[in-house]
């Protein structure tokens, strides 16, 4: 135990460790409504689920986060028994990478799988940015044509939809690492540049964040930050600069003109023209099932992630606007990511493997609902059956086993039953639409006392007369062979006032 400068023994702080948070019941539950709607949608389009360790070996992992700055390059490792080193997974790719390689003689190919679960980073915790978040991911390996790029955009724009996102409030953007290959080889920016290459990948990165004018500056020889800090450049001229600028700035009013401008921008590279060629595909299938640029837009200023990716890159994101904490409109922004990685599974194996696929921020994506107002912070509790006389917990707990059977969620009061109104506070803490109340009295006479918690609440903030009152009483007597059925109506009353 910890000591205070007294010497001392000093209990432990009951504090949420610094990047990280609790979730209560109705988070955590519409957490798995979310999961589950995302999952339906992936098992529809033929994915099946896998589970892996939350712990692989850093050596399995790689090392693909950016933040090299912080402990281990941000991922929590430490130093086994044996003196290898394991790792907390930082996302839910590489780990679907050591398992493709681990069973590739058993799994089909191309092998489809979803995954959803924890991923812990070692980041610098800020406002809505932890250290453990949800991720839900969907990848396709094996399949090296862009059929299997398309079918991702799609199903992304179908999961969206399933969680309550509205047509129109979303669109997926879609780009490519080789169209930007091609832009690197015309400067003559090749891989034996390796160090000026990542340099132009990270300042491209920041396009979303600093727009045009800044990316130009950070190409050349630099900027000033928001801080005020200078931020030294690449130091490419203006005619070195000029070609990404026009790839970043390509996006027109259609997608047949956005890739005349691609092809403009990469003419005399076969790389970026395949590139190129790829997207015009992913254009074509997605608009050949009904997913016009409305819902799949070909978008070259998507950056995010193109030092990861080898091919097409997408990523979803949110158009609606929203209000943050100091009044200001704002969108939300994006809530999902993902593209081709052929050479993940080849540092394991030695050999080209084609894969694709997406993740889906989970506790973004529920933000962004609750910012919308279509997700309630609170869900509707258990009907709570109160204890009226302690030498009936029997009788009790029969009536609670009788509303369960019917599907209903219900508990009996497991507190101490001193007075009623106790138990009738501990009902509204849960948010009970219901509480069941029954006396001797009660029981001799054959019914049951039902306090329609949610009208009460409602009653409460609205009526201002006693007539209203009496006009709509929140409690009522009902045969006790009518108690599931008047209940049903009270939690389907509650739910759709919601």
């Amino acid at each position: 135990m910890a000591q205070n400068k007294s010497g001392k023994p000093r209990r432990p702080r009951a504090e949420t460790p610094r990047g990280f948070q609790d979730y209560f019941g109705a988070d955590v539950t519409a957490r798995a409504d979310m999961l589950r709607g995302i999952t339906d949608v992936y098992h529809a389009y033929g994915f099946d689920p896998l589970e892996s360790s939350a712990v692989e070996t850093v050596e399995a992992l790689g090392k693909f986060l950016p933040d090299v700055d912080r402990p281990n390059e941000g991922v929590f490792a430490w130093q086994d028994e044996d003196e290898s080193w394991l790792a907390l997974r930082y996302d839910l790719t590489a780990p679907l990478a050591r398992v493709y390689a681990q069973h590739r003689n058993t799994l089909p190919s191309p092998y489809r799988r979803y995954s959803f679960g924890p991923v812990w980073r070692n980041e610098k915790p800020g406002p809505g940015r932890f250290r453990q978040f949800y991720q839900c991911d969907a990848d396709t390996v094996g399949a090296p044509s862009v059929a299997a790029d398309a079918e991702i955009c799609t199903m992304l724009a179908d999961c969206l939809e399933a969680v309550g996102i509205a047509r129109g409030d979303y669109v997926v953007r879609v780009n490519n690492r080789k169209v930007l290959n091609g832009i690197l080889d015309s400067m003559n920016i090749t891989a034996e540049h390796a160090g000026r290459r990542d340099a132009v990948l990270r300042t491209i990165d920041k396009f979303d964040k600093v727009g045009e004018a800044g990316v130009r500056q950070l190409l050349g020889k630099g900027r000033l930050d928001a801080s005020g800090a200078y931020i030294d450049g690449v130091g490419l001229s203006d005619d070195q600069a000029a070609p990404v600028l026009a790839f970043l700035t390509s996006r027109a009013d259609d997608a047949a003109k956005t890739l005349a401008n691609l092809r403009a921008a990469v003419a005399g590279s076969a790389t970026g023209l395949a590139g190129v060629d790829e997207l015009e595909t992913i254009a074509a299938l997605a608009d050949a099932q009904g997913y016009g640029g409305d819902r799949v837009l070909i978008d070259p200023s998507v950056v995010r992630g193109l030092g990861y990716y080898t091919g097409p890159v997408y990523e979803a994101e949110l158009t609606f606007e929203i209000t943050d904490e100091k009044g200001r409109p704002r969108q939300f922004g994006s809530v999902a990511g993902g593209g081709r990685y052929d050479d993940l599974v080849k540092r394991f194996t030695g050999q080209d493997v084609p894969a694709t696929g997406v993740s889906i921020g989970v506790d973004r994506l529920l933000a962004a609902l609750v910012a919308k107002g279509q997700s309630r912070r609170t869900a509707l509790g258990p009907v709570v059956v109160s204890v009226m006389d302690k030498d009936q917990l029997a009788h009790y707990q029969a009536m609670v086993g009788e509303l369960r059977a019917a599907g209903i969620r219900a508990e009996m009061y497991m507190g101490n039953p001193k007075d009623l109104g106790r138990q009738l506070k501990y009902a509204d803490q849960r948010n009970s639409p219901v509480a069941v109340i029954e006396g001797s009295q009660e029981r001799a006479d054959g019914i049951v006392q039902l306090k329609d918690l949610a009208l009460g609440a409602a009653l409460a903030a609205n009526i201002t007369t006693n007539e209203e009152w009496k006009a709509q009483p929140a409690q009522l007597s009902v045969k006790r062979a009518d108690l599931v059925a008047e209940v049903q109506k009270m939690i389907a009353r509650a739910a759709n006032a919601d």
